[in-house]
């Protein structure tokens, strides 16, 4: 058996001697830093418990004996933690537990090291072994190793020689940390696992939610929608999404993250899967429909808010935001790029069924891995918990929510109007994108769902990349207030340019190129507003979430309904105007009343 079965490989126990290993009246106890001998019978070293029984001898051979003892096995656990070898109790060659018999004054003893003595250092202190064999490997189970080992005896004409015996030697699982190389997944950060998590999370969030678009196209042909009732149905959506943002980041303080952001998952897959049986019944059901996924994906952000600022020290709060953001747009890489295949292959309705059944999936490794605090998970070690407690914030959990004062902070508000401009020209570009390439740039429904590609994958790449610049500029000591006006004027005149220049392009290629990069300089915002409401209220970090978020939200409904309405009456031109005037607005209210330092404790 493995020994990882029975040693954890994050609190290695140490290990005991029993079985047929009897105390005496002295022990030899090894502590970390120093040798010593004392009365006690198992005494810790580095982690080890280390016990060496004596008899009663005369002083001189005693003395000899137990120097020679401490010297030994110093040196070998010092050579084990050093190289940091894998304990194997099946291989007695790859420093594996062995037992030793001395005889010292007609008594059996026996000690813990982790290699047998060699022939030199027996001759030197007067040890000769009697009859060598290599020791036969018995029945080992979780705790339990039995063997025989070897038998070595003093040269001293004065002391009996005994047969040697059978020996049982019993692991016992102690407190204490013992290095060990473990395999890579168990070494991975535990706080970084739960940054996958959530990326994971948001990557299935932005698959289920752009399907829609993708397969609008089709549908609108099956049911005859026009312009208006396209938007209509983009837009509920964001109805329920609404619903739920306030009202989910008050959950998630209250209750931890964990509960929520798994409840949203499962509710907005189920409401994916059960999207083409509500379209054949008839638009209102579909509309109640795309609502109730809204309810779904509506609490995902402030919860995911909440359980990042209890996992996450500000020095990484940067690049792990921008890496579960960047799952949003890989999430639309994704599903731009299948949707069309499932719909060519299998029809419209199998996009909705594939997307919506991996949330269970999902589902069943967040309940088995994810904590909303670092408090609550048994298996995180002690310096990465020090890490994360010592470089975060205080991890009450919120009873009060204090409104007023929220409310009247000049930054809250700096942050709820800069997240309505910023999601106005995103969710246009979110939801519309695939309609434009169709009817402007001419393509067919899988040139347009490839090509709605490249601005999300533009995103997700440069997403991390402002994260790690963000983080960086912090950890050189620029001021966070500074580094987070930096990326969000980025996030805000970058698209803003680049959508300008989309009424001057000539060719499809370079319409594609300038929505790669505005969307590409929209990923800055990652590390600009979105990371912002850590900055200023950790604590109530998905409440502030989902007031700013409910602002964008009403971005999404007002500017996706919007767009068809203009589309009827006027061009894209005219989409593209009102985005870029409020990427203007908002960076002027940004640059003005934003800051970076805790002004909510």
């Amino acid at each position: 058996m493995a020994m990882s079965g029975l040693i954890s490989n994050r609190n290695f126990g140490s290990f005991v001697t029993s079985g047929n290993s009897y105390r005496s009246q002295k022990d030899l106890s090894l502590q970390r830093g120093g040798i010593s001998v004392s009365g006690a019978p198992v005494t810790q070293y580095g982690g080890w418990i280390v016990k060496v029984p004596l008899s009663r001898c005369q002083n001189a051979m005693h003395s000899h004996i137990v120097s020679s003892l401490e010297e030994r096995l110093s040196k070998q656990i010092q050579t084990f933690d050093n190289k940091r070898e894998i304990f194997s109790p099946l291989s007695r060659q790859s420093s594996c537990c062995s037992n030793f018999k001395l005889k010292a004054c007609k008594r059996r003893h026996s000690y813990l090291s982790s290699a047998p003595f060699s022939s030199s250092y027996i001759e030197q202190f007067g040890l000769s072994k009697r009859k060598h064999r290599q020791p036969e490997v018995g029945k080992a189970n979780k705790f339990r190793l039995c063997y025989k080992s070897e038998e070595y005896e003093f040269a001293e004409p004065n002391i009996d020689k005994l047969k040697s015996t059978e020996v049982t030697g019993e692991a016992i699982l102690l407190e204490g940390n013992l290095h060990q190389i473990s395999p890579w997944w168990q070494q991975f950060p535990k706080r970084w696992v739960i940054v996958l998590l959530c990326f994971t999370a948001f990557l299935l969030c932005n698959m289920d939610r752009v399907n829609m678009s993708i397969a609008i196209l089709p549908m609108s042909q099956e049911f005859n929608w026009n312009s208006a009732t396209v938007g209509l149905i983009q837009s509920s959506f964001f109805w329920g999404y609404l619903l739920t943002q306030i009202v989910g980041g008050i959950w998630a303080d209250k209750v931890g993250g964990k509960l929520v952001l798994g409840f949203g998952v499962i509710w907005w897959s189920i409401a994916t899967v059960l999207t083409p049986v509500a379209a054949k019944l008839g638009l209102p059901y579909l509309l109640v429909m795309r609502a109730f996924m809204g309810i779904g994906e509506g609490v995902a952000m402030p919860a995911m808010n909440n359980i990042l600022s209890k996992w996450i020290p500000v020095s990484e709060r940067s690049r792990s935001l921008a890496l579960v953001y960047s799952g949003m747009y890989l999430g639309s890489v994704t599903g731009l790029a299948f949707s069309p295949f499932l719909i060519h292959k299998f029809g419209w309705p199998s996009v909705f069924y594939s997307f919506g059944s991996l949330g269970s999936i999902w589902f069943a490794l967040w309940s088995r891995k994810a904590y909303s605090t670092p408090k609550d998970d048994p298996d995180l070690g002690a310096e990465e918990k020090r890490l994360i407690l010592g470089g975060s914030v205080s991890k009450e959990p919120v009873t009060v929510i204090p409104w007023k004062l929220i409310l009247s902070k000049a930054p809250v508000w700096a942050l709820i109007i800069s997240h309505f401009c910023h999601n106005w020209g995103t969710f246009i570009l979110l939801t519309w994108m695939p309609t434009y390439y169709n009817q402007v740039l001419k393509f067919n429904l899988t040139e347009s769902g490839l090509l709605c590609v490249l601005p999300w994958l533009t995103m997700a790449i440069f997403a991390n990349i402002g994260g790690w610049i963000a983080d960086t500029l912090v950890s050189k000591g620029l001021s966070i207030t500074t580094v987070r006006k930096i990326m969000q004027s980025i996030g805000f005149l970058g698209p803003a340019f680049f959508l300008t220049q989309l009424s001057h392009v000539r060719t499809p290629a370079m319409a594609v190129l300038c929505m790669a990069c505005s969307q590409g300089c929209d990923a800055f915002s990652q590390s600009g507003l979105y990371s912002n409401h850590q900055d200023i209220g950790p604590r109530y970090a998905g409440v502030l979430l989902g007031l700013s978020n409910t602002a964008g939200v009403l971005a999404g409904v007002f500017g996706t309904a919007a767009t068809g309405y203009i589309l009827q009456r006027g061009s894209w031109n005219d989409v593209f105007k009102v985005s870029v005037v409020l990427y203007l607005i908002g960076t002027l209210v940004w640059n003005i009343f934003s800051t970076g330092e805790k002004i909510l404790d």
